[in-house]
């Protein structure tokens, strides 16, 4: 059915340059409206991932199909995208840029003009468009590279890194523009990113990568409660607790079954692993004790939490 069909579908994409493996036997799954995050360090393999997915670079093997087609040139139609820094003829107006896009594209000339106003109208740009892009902010020009990526009104749009460079007004309008095309325009997005803040507040679904392989992939919610493909999150319930007599306390924790001492300062701090225990019965005995008990608080997993559990330090490709 076409409902079951995936926006983007990747299996075994692999990718090796010489002795050095970029991306190991890739699976991916994104689906018809999802706002996808694909996360991993610098030199994880990202921006090879996509340029494989885009035909730019041939993979050695696997799979690829976009909306069910498998053909490149056919599938390639129905993306948009931008990939790294955008670059664009300086002396000429975001308006002709993006006409030569679609020129290039081969998106009919009779719809030309429309797309291109569409396009410079979603992107915030539409006061700007006749002016020379060497005159761009950086902000600009990232945006004229997502009016590019649009203009040929693509079902899938594919970013690498949409918010590299810009300031945080920037990178808010950023995320608002893609959450919109989502939302209204019904356009499924596929952004590469390694700012964990923006992933998690805007995306729907996220693929964690690391060194060339998929360590991790679901909704965030998955994610965090550790559901998710890869076993993103650990089932320990994490809580910080403050106390008046350390000593004691010690003798308590260490006595609680399910309890597990992760740090401790010494002046009464302790991070606690829970499992299969709550942090009410921490509390309990800890007062049935006598132990002041001045804070304990539970600790709410994040995105970064999970992506830390899942790759290594330092990309390796």
């Amino acid at each position: 059915m076409a409902s079951d069909i995936s926006a983007l579908r990747v299996r075994g994409l692999t990718r090796r340059y010489g002795a050095r493996t970029a991306l190991d036997a890739l699976d991916l799954d994104v689906r018809p409206g999802d706002l996808y995050g694909f996360l991993g360090p610098n030199g994880a393999g990202k921006t090879t991932a996509i340029r494989c997915i885009l035909g730019l670079i041939e993979a050695d093997a696997g799979d690829v199909s976009i909306y069910g087609e498998t053909d490149p040139v056919r599938r390639r139609a129905q993306v948009g995208a931008m990939v790294e820094t955008p670059a664009f003829y300086q002396w000429l107006s975001g308006r002709m840029n993006l006409e030569l896009a679609c020129g290039w594209a081969g998106f009919p000339l009779a719809d030309t003009a429309a797309a291109v106003q569409e396009a410079l109208a979603r992107t915030g740009l539409a006061d700007r468009a006749d002016e020379p892009v060497r005159g761009y902010s950086l902000g600009m020009k990232q945006r004229l590279g997502i009016a590019r990526a649009l203009v040929t009104r693509p079902r899938l749009l594919v970013l690498d890194e949409p918010t590299n460079g810009l300031d945080p007004r920037g990178m808010r309008e950023i995320r608002d523009l893609l959450e919109e095309l989502v939302r209204r325009d019904k356009i499924t997005v596929f952004v590469s990113s390694h700012l964990l803040a923006e992933v998690e507040a805007m995306c729907t679904r996220v693929g964690i990568l690391d060194a060339g392989k998929l360590t991790a992939e679901g909704r965030v919610s998955e994610l965090l409660a550790g559901s998710a493909t890869g076993g993103g999150a650990s089932a320990l319930e994490r809580v910080a607790v403050r106390v008046d007599d350390p000593v004691r306390a010690r003798g308590v924790l260490e006595a609680l079954e399910g309890v597990e001492i992760l740090e401790a300062d010494g002046a009464g701090a302790f991070q606690l692993g829970l499992r299969g225990t709550k942090a009410a019965a921490v509390n309990r005995a800890l007062v049935v004790a006598e132990v002041g008990v001045q804070a304990l608080v539970p600790h709410e997993e994040s995105l970064e939490d999970v992506y830390l559990s899942v790759t290594k330090k330092g990309g390796a490709t």
